[in-house]
């Protein structure tokens, strides 16, 4: 396929995309859901779960190998761009009041589940359908341990802000709990690449080079960049220099935390909580925001919709197995949290919808599992089975949240 032919394909495929979660996101709004849920089922619909099962030709035509990487990498900029949004509006004061709260919940969002985890890959070990003939038992439960651990970060922050819930105490509290459980998470994930490939230089890099990140650029940048916060407060206005130059340590931010295995999103948030507030702020949601939640960011949900193929779950006893893992993440995730959080002082209500945040999963699953199908420690049959709990864990977010706090504030995310 010529470089000519690639780009009239994409821009196709970008059409279908924009429509198809549009359209979805019009009737999962009349049930109660969250434009992030829709997305993430629309990429359902796309992938080889529902077009690629009834039209394999179209969906052949429709999305061929050659244009992937080409979604993959936009997907990932959507990605990056609103996480350093939600960066810009995480409020540093609250944590500073909430940490002991956010480390307890995290805590307890990490070890609960992985113990759950750790215990059904204990029962399933040695099942050539689950888990590779050369998986040996230790690397099966450090890696579905790690599996069950994972919060979908990305996910729990759109749902914040969403719901308006950004600059709360709450959202605050959640916010930081979900990043530090999926720091710790993607910790594990290193410490078990490591094992896998005897190499403990992946584990250093990832560990010591993310705490390294966050002290520099929240301890260092964070204060050299307020007087440009002071200039632009009292011009009144974001110029184009200012722009790119944000723009910039965005990107810097999120290579250098995927380069040390962490995940991009981490340093795009991280990136975001370092600039300067009040205009400064105000202005780059107002140049950044309309587009990335347009146009960039449902190619993030899309993407994980078509490496999905839900179909593999297709005997009683992978059923039963299914069932199983989503018992055992809800109640290692929303159970854990919920009573991490009431030990820590948080009202019940509150502590329900912490539970209830923590316990959505989406991409951040995806990328997991997607790691441990590539390096062949895992069978597509038990990468189906915990898409299959991502999903589910998702979709349960939203009623039951808006159901502890109400409808979703006007003027946001339709």
């Amino acid at each position: 396929m010529t470089p000519y032919d690639l780009s009239v394909r994409f821009f196709l495929e970008a059409a279908l995309i924009l429509a198809t979660c549009r359209l979805t996101g019009l009737v999962f709004a009349r049930l109660g859901q969250s434009q992030v849920v829709s997305e993430m089922i629309a990429g359902v619909l796309l992938g080889p779960s529902l077009l690629g099962s009834l039209a394999p030709d179209l969906s052949a035509y429709l999305f061929p190998p050659e244009t992937r990487p080409i979604l993959y990498v936009i997907a990932q900029l959507g990605l990056v761009l609103y996480m350093f949004l939600v960066g810009t509006e995480f409020d540093l004061g609250l944590l500073r009041s909430r940490w002991r709260s956010a480390a307890m919940v995290s805590a307890a969002g990490i070890v609960v589940p992985f113990v759950l985890g750790a215990l059904l890959a204990l029962y399933c070990a040695g099942d050539p359908r689950l888990f590779s003939p050369a998986t040996t038992t230790g690397q099966a439960v450090l890696f579905f341990g790690a599996a069950m651990s994972i919060t979908a970060f990305p996910m729990l922050a759109r749902l914040i802000v969403e719901q308006g819930l950004a600059r709360t105490s709450l959202g605050a509290l959640a916010l930081a709990a979900g990043s530090l459980d999926d720091v710790a998470a993607w910790m594990v994930l290193a410490i078990v690449l490591a094992s896998f490939g005897h190499a403990p230089a992946i584990a250093i890099y990832a560990i010591g080079g993310g705490v390294l990140f966050a002290l520099v650029v929240l301890g260092v940048l964070r204060p050299l960049l307020r007087p440009l916060g002071s200039r632009i407060e009292a011009e009144g206005r974001l110029d184009m220099a200012t722009l790119v130059t944000a723009l910039m340590l965005l990107m810097l931010g999120a290579w250098f935390t995927d380069a040390i295995q962490i995940y991009a999103v981490f340093g795009a948030f991280l990136m975001g909580a370092a600039m300067p507030r009040g205009r400064f702020a105000a202005e780059l949601v107002r140049s950044i925001k309309p587009l990335t939640l347009a146009l960039l960011l449902p190619f993030f949900f899309v993407y994980s919709g078509l490496n999905t193929r839900l179909g593999l779950v297709n005997t009683p006893s992978l059923w039963l197995l299914a069932a199983l893992v989503l018992l055992a993440a809800t109640a290692g995730k929303a159970g854990a949290c919920y009573v991490a959080a009431r030990l820590a002082g948080e009202p019940h209500r509150d502590a329900l919808a912490i539970g209830t945040l923590m316990n959505a999963r989406g991409l951040m699953e995806l990328i997991i599992l997607n790691i441990g199908l590539s390096r062949g420690l895992i069978q597509p049959a038990l990468f189906a089975i915990m898409v299959t709990m991502a999903v589910a864990t998702t979709l349960a977010t939203t009623p039951v949240f808006t159901r502890l706090h109400g409808r979703r504030a006007e003027g946001l995310v339709p």
